[in-house]
């Protein structure tokens, strides 16, 4: 009976009892034939039996790298003439764990580097044959279900997830040893961790000058000087080179191309990354996701080629700084560099299991206008995957590997990091970089105002004319557009400056020409081919407009001391202007006195609104609880957090204000806030934004008639641009900064060696990172992928009638209450006309 051996063509290996089963007969067929040192020839398709290993490495060899092509007669490992290949035969540590999803795991790893029809053939790296040896051994003598590497990825995973600390996971591992004798498992979370980094994706570091010049990395990698400033390379000690070489600076880099060649290489992601194709709006005028806007279809059109494949990834890039710190007194800003990729579709987009790390920009100084010597490897990389691309393994296709290719669409950035971004100083009289050198501004007291709207309205508006803005008529002409090209030449006159902060060099000012306006750089991202022809490169954040905008409004609704932008010289700058004369200072005797305004409320409406603000009740993971962000002696609110000002300005402004001032302000607010909830909207219609458009800068001039210049603040100018960038981009909500500001969080929580935070989030990120992959097979533990939703109540008993059906359990005990006979009546109108179970009996 000749040998079964179609197992040697099995793809998915490690998903296929019979790959197993069948390599396994093969393993005991060839084991009394080893050499006097345990070695035979191995037959994967890397080695090509022109290697020779031990025969326990020859089960990691051929499961990673495949069985050899052609071999079809096992003339080195002594075919017998007759066999069955089918036998069930017992492994290395007695049993097949044939329910163990670590099998799985590690099939889509290895096929991330070793596919067979991958191009330049198989990796040869060993790092996996711990990993097998864990995979093999059972977790306890007799229990064959669970090997020891499927229980400790399980319980690394609930140690993540829950958050436990380092130490009590050690106190865990060594209660388990003293119950359970001979269980197999690690001493340590330290070795717990090594072994778990082995599944991870891993990280370069590269050493950085002192003053933030230049990396010591490819043309300057053996340099022991910085090529721009000659600072050392090294720490030094009393003018001389320490024993052992240290590093001022060390960038954490992690590569890009891997990780989304993870992306395609497991079943469970890699249909997701093609929603963009085939779930995208259907309706020209609906936007639900940023393949929706103009920005990304005149992508297509401009790179077709790169478009034809709709495998190609869509990334998009974010930079902020944040301090690793419990204590804010201390100075100190880590900036990350996180991806994420719009290929996926919108409800898991933006989820931190879907965000990639890509640079750790070290700490104490932000790098500000040098942040470019920073992206240096990942600009480089980004280049790579443009031209070149990269093989990869896709699991939800019958073609196997593809060239995969990526590029960048846009960043997402608060305003600040947006300027050291895009090289466009956020400050003067220039500072929108939409507007350019047609920006709205004029000089008031102690800070420049961005005011002057009325030139957004259409040239024969008669608000043109009218006196009530700043005293005199709108003779300046309408705003340009700004085209790429444009862009392009004023780029071309901006000179190239010095990199670093070193006193002699990138630290010395240089001032500005006129025709360089206000670019400070030209950005690194113009060296990607494609980047100059995008319309949308930086998007302005919405989360922190709305922040910015409310609490400008409310400080002066409230007369808020520290905030209010209704301050004496605001009233002054209105007298210079010659308007609103009911509002200047006057003098009373020796006092100078300021008349109340009738933007700001009365000490009697201003502690009802804070009443009415701390009196409101949301539902659970709405919005935190405002009552505590509310003074005592209810006159302002304090310490108001981004998503706190979001529900204010949607939810509670419009209807908290209505009776405390006047019509005409009400209305305006109101308008203001009506254009908020709109554009945050999870999907937009094109039509209502290019009407919103237009409302907006109605609203704007009204906020002037009102408000003092002081209030328009750049900020509020740049609501102006959100709309337009939301028909270029799509919805907002993949596009602002919340869900980045969440993952810092997780970052945050990575550190536990205060010494060296940026170690410690590098280490925990591949760690958690090997994790969450991991867990995407797991289903007999909660992860993140399948845990229930916060508030889920689980399955309620049938009502007899549907009017009482309820998809939420009610909280504490119950209480019997009285109707009185008007209540019971409405009651019983309401039961009989909403009751379909009814209608059969009121006929």
């Amino acid at each position: 009976m000749t040998i079964d051996k179609s197992w040697t063509t099995i793809r998915r290996r490690g998903s296929s009892n019979e790959f197993w089963n069948g390599l396994q007969y093969f393993l005991q067929m060839a084991k009394p034939f080893v050499n006097d040192r345990g070695f035979i020839k191995c037959p994967c398709r890397h080695c090509l039996n022109n290697a020779s290993h031990q025969l326990e490495d020859l089960e990691s060899h051929i499961f990673r790298n495949g069985f050899m092509f052609g071999y079809n007669q096992w003339i080195h490992h002594r075919e017998p003439a007759t066999g069955d290949a089918r036998t069930t035969v017992a492994g290395p540590s007695g049993g097949i764990h044939e329910r163990d999803e670590m099998f799985d795991v590690l099939d889509d790893i290895i096929s991330e580097d070793a596919d067979e029809d991958a191009v330049g053939g198989p990796s040869s790296n060993d790092q996996y044959d711990d990993l097998f040896a864990a995979l093999r051994s059972e977790l306890y003598p007799g229990v064959s279900s669970f090997s020891s590497l499927n229980f400790l990825v399980k319980l690394m995973h609930l140690k993540v997830l829950n958050k436990w600390t380092n130490k009590s996971f050690d106190e865990l591992l060594k209660l388990l040893k003293l119950a359970f004798p001979k269980i197999d498992l690690v001493e340590s979370h330290y070795e717990a961790k090594k072994l778990m980094t082995k599944m991870g994706l891993g990280y370069s570091s590269i050493h950085v000058c002192k003053n933030d010049c230049a990396l010591f990395w490819k043309e300057n990698s053996l340099k022991d000087t910085c090529p721009v400033c000659s600072e050392s390379r090294w720490k030094l000690q009393s003018g001389k080179r320490s024993g052992k070489n240290v590093p001022h600076k060390v960038l954490r880099y992690f590569p890009v191309g891997p990780r989304l060649k993870r992306l395609f290489a497991t079943s469970k992601t890699a249909k997701l990354m093609r929603w963009h194709s085939t779930g995208k709006s259907k309706d020209n005028d609906v936007m639900r996701h940023p393949v929706d806007g103009k920005s990304w279809q005149e992508f297509d059109k401009r790179h077709p080629q790169f478009s034809g494949d709709v495998r190609n990834v869509r990334l998009g890039l974010t930079a902020d700084g944040f301090n690793p710190f419990g204590n804010m007194s201390l100075s100190y800003s880590m900036w990350p560099v996180v991806l994420t990729t719009y290929n996926l579709p919108p409800w898991i987009c933006m989820k931190a299991e879907y965000l990639m790390l890509s640079l750790l920009i070290l700490g104490p100084q932000s790098p500000g206008k040098d942040i470019d010597v920073f992206l240096r490897p990942l600009i480089d990389e980004l280049k790579e995957l443009w031209v070149h691309g990269l093989d990869t393994r896709d699991a939800a296709s019958e073609n196997g590997v593809f060239r995969m290719r990526a590029a960048l669409l846009w960043t997402v950035n608060d305003f600040p990091a947006r300027s050291s971004l895009s090289g466009w100083s956020g400050q003067g009289y220039r500072a929108c970089p939409t507007c350019n050198e047609d920006t709205p501004s004029m000089r008031v007291i102690g800070k420049t105002a961005y005011f002057g709207h009325r030139r957004f309205l259409p040239t024969n508006h008669h608000w043109w004319s009218n006196l009530q803005f700043d005293g005199r008529t709108e003779r300046k002409r309408p705003l340009r557009r700004f085209s790429t090209t444009d862009i392009l030449e004023q780029l071309r006159r901006v000179k190239t400056g010095i990199p670093g902060k070193h006193p002699n060099y990138g630290r010395v000012k240089r001032k500005r020409g006129d025709d360089e306006l206000n670019w400070r750089k030209k950005s690194i991202l113009y060296e990607l081919p494609y980047w100059a022809t995008i319309e949308l490169k930086h998007n302005l954040d919405v989360m922190h407009i709305e922040k910015n905008v409310c609490d400008s409004l409310l400080g002066t609704l409230l007369a808020d001391p520290h905030k209010s932008k209704d301050t004496d010289n605001a009233i002054r700058d209105l007298a210079k202007l010659g308007i609103r004369h009911e509002l200047h200072l006057f003098e009373d005797g020796n006092k100078l006195m300021k008349p109340a305004a009738d933007y700001t409320f009365s000490d009697a409406n201003r502690r009802k609104f804070c009443r009415f603000i701390r009196s409101v009740k949301f539902p659970d993971g709405f919005a935190s609880n405002l009552s505590k962000n509310i003074a005592q002696n209810d006159s302002r609110l304090l310490g108001l957090k981004s998503h706190d000002c979001h529900v204010i300005m949607q939810r509670l402004l419009p209807v908290g204000c209505r009776s405390l001032v006047n019509k005409n302000i009400w209305s305006t607010i109101v308008e203001l806030c009506t254009f908020f909830k709109q554009l945050c909207a999870s999907t937009v219609n094109v039509s209502d934004m290019v009407e919103a458009q237009n409302q907006l800068v109605l609203i704007l001039c009204k906020l002037e008639r009102i408000f003092p210049p002081a209030l328009f603040d750049i900020m509020i100018h740049l609501m102006l641009h959100l709309l337009e960038e939301a028909i270029l981009g799509g919805p907002v909500h993949m596009r602002w900064m919340y869900p980045f500001e969440r993952y810092l969080k997780r970052l945050k929580d990575y550190v536990r060696n205060a010494a060296k935070p940026e170690g410690s989030i590098a280490e925990g990120y591949v760690v958690d990172e090997a994790l969450t992959f991991c867990s995407r097979y797991f289903d007999d533990v909660e992860t993140r992928f399948n845990r229930p939703d916060m508030n889920d109540d689980g399955i309620h008993p049938t009502r007899q009638l549907s009017v009482f059906e309820s998809q939420c359990k009610p909280l504490g005990k119950q209480s019997y209450v009285e109707l009185d006979n008007n209540d019971r009546d409405k009651a019983e109108f309401y039961i009989l006309n909403n009751s379909p179970e009814l209608e059969p009996y009121l006929k």
